[in-house]
């Protein structure tokens, strides 16, 4: 037996011991999880959990089909949108009713963007970081043109120190979407408030698999998505967080009927609702709502404690795997555990041909994603998925790379199109 073998043996004990002790292993039964797939994109698109299809049946049948509109109050459609946000509350860190379920990311980014430059007032310079995800930017630009600010885009490494007295808003993703590392959200915040700075975290790569503390950070603003972690489904609405101290000044630019506050009254002007209520715009999408509300409802009784150290230690697992293929063409883009700066629940590494190795495991029943220029992404959903799972991936991408197994036909595809 070669030493290789040894190793692989030795991470497959080593797997199937934490799998043993693993409190979280149960909830592994509450999703579908198709036979032969090892699914590692949870942070792009969650599991669908067996509650989901049971609950769309009976909103679709009974609350739809049978009760119409009596169930925007029999059954309490009119409600989700606080329910949700208040399921969610315990998951970022948040105060009580300081969170609410509505529409997309880009949307709520949008309405408290313009919130924060509002709220700042004198100041028109809303800063971000150089790599932020690319639809955060596209959606700061939109601001920017249509407040008459400015979007201030600076190299990661140079965001604190452009926390300057022009800056009226910082927005931030808390986990970066392609290397998974982390800001340190309470020295951050901290720095941007000392600067007279209001704080935009995007949440969309956190929520679920990392630890947020927005109330013991002191943020003022968040968003974040439902169909990653959360298993929301496909397109899930977000949610958005203000903390209360700014809530009942706050001004968004989408003052729908659902904001109001009192939606039914049918007023030629707008007055705000109380709180975050004020953040609706348009009627919800209950059928979205009621299949989001169960994937947060099993995330809530997990607890993100316990979730987020498993994320790290499927993550872990993975890099050890990818140390032990020890490929050369393999560089490893996400923090390793006990680096200075912490990582998220997703692994990325570089590789010349990573796109066509990504099609290859997907090939062989290990779905992962590619993000460009050269990036696979390998999600580890902590309620969805074993350690011995993240050996089987990892002995497969040793396949895949020491056969050069990837499809030379998706790869000349690939290239033609990049």
């Amino acid at each position: 037996m070669t030493l290789r073998a040894v190793n692989w043996t030795m991470l497959a004990a080593r797997a199937a011991e934490l799998d043993r002790q693993d409190a979280l292993a149960p909830f592994r039964g509450r999703f579908h999880v198709p036979e032969g797939m090892i699914y590692l994109d949870g942070n792009s698109l969650g599991l669908l959990p067996h509650a989901t299809a049971e609950r769309m049946r009976a909103v679709v049948d009974g609350e739809w089909g049978q009760k119409l509109i009596t169930s925007w109050n029999g059954a309490d459609w009119i409600g989700a949108p606080q329910r949700i946000g208040a399921l969610l509350a315990p998951l970022i860190g948040a105060e009580a009713g300081s969170v609410i379920a509505c529409d997309s990311v880009s949307v709520n980014l949008f309405k408290l963007a313009v919130a924060g430059l509002r709220s700042n007032a004198g100041r028109r310079v809303i800063l971000t970081e150089a790599g932020n995800f690319p639809t955060d930017v596209y959606v700061l630009e939109g601001v920017a043109a249509l407040a008459g600010a400015e979007l201030r885009v600076v190299p990661r490494e140079d965001v604190v120190a452009n926390l300057r007295e022009d800056v009226a808003l910082l927005v931030l993703t808390h986990a970066h979407y392609r290397s998974a590392a982390l800001w340190d959200m309470a020295a951050v915040t901290a720095a941007a408030r000392d600067a007279g700075v209001m704080t935009l975290w995007d949440l969309s790569h956190s929520t679920g698999a990392v630890a947020v503390d927005l109330a013991g950070c002191g943020a003022d603003f968040a968003v974040g998505c439902g169909y990653k972690y959360l298993n929301g489904g496909p397109g899930a609405p977000a949610f958005a967080y203000v903390a209360p101290r700014h809530q009942d000044g706050l001004s968004q630019p989408l003052s729908g009927w659902m904001g109001h506050a009192s939606p039914f009254a049918f007023e030629d002007d707008y007055r705000p609702a109380a709180g975050v209520t004020r953040l609706l715009a348009g009627t919800p999408p209950i059928l979205a709502m009621a299949a989001l509300e169960c994937g947060v409802a099993i995330a809530a009784e997990a607890g993100i404690a316990p979730a987020a150290a498993k994320a790290r230690a499927l993550g872990d697992l993975f890099i050890d795997c990818l140390d032990l293929i020890g490929d050369p063409d393999v560089r490893l883009e996400s923090p390793r555990a006990g680096d200075a700066v912490a990582r998220g629940g997703h692994v990325t590494f570089a590789h010349p041909d990573a796109y066509a190795v990504v099609q290859a495991m997907i090939a062989r029943g290990v779905v992962g994603d590619y993000r460009e220029p050269c990036g696979a992404r390998f999600g580890f959903s902590p309620l969805t998925l074993g350690f011995g799972e993240v050996v089987q991936a990892g002995q497969v991408l040793a396949e895949v790379l020491g056969g050069r197994l990837w499809d030379d036909e998706a790869l000349r595809a690939r290239r033609a199109v990049t």
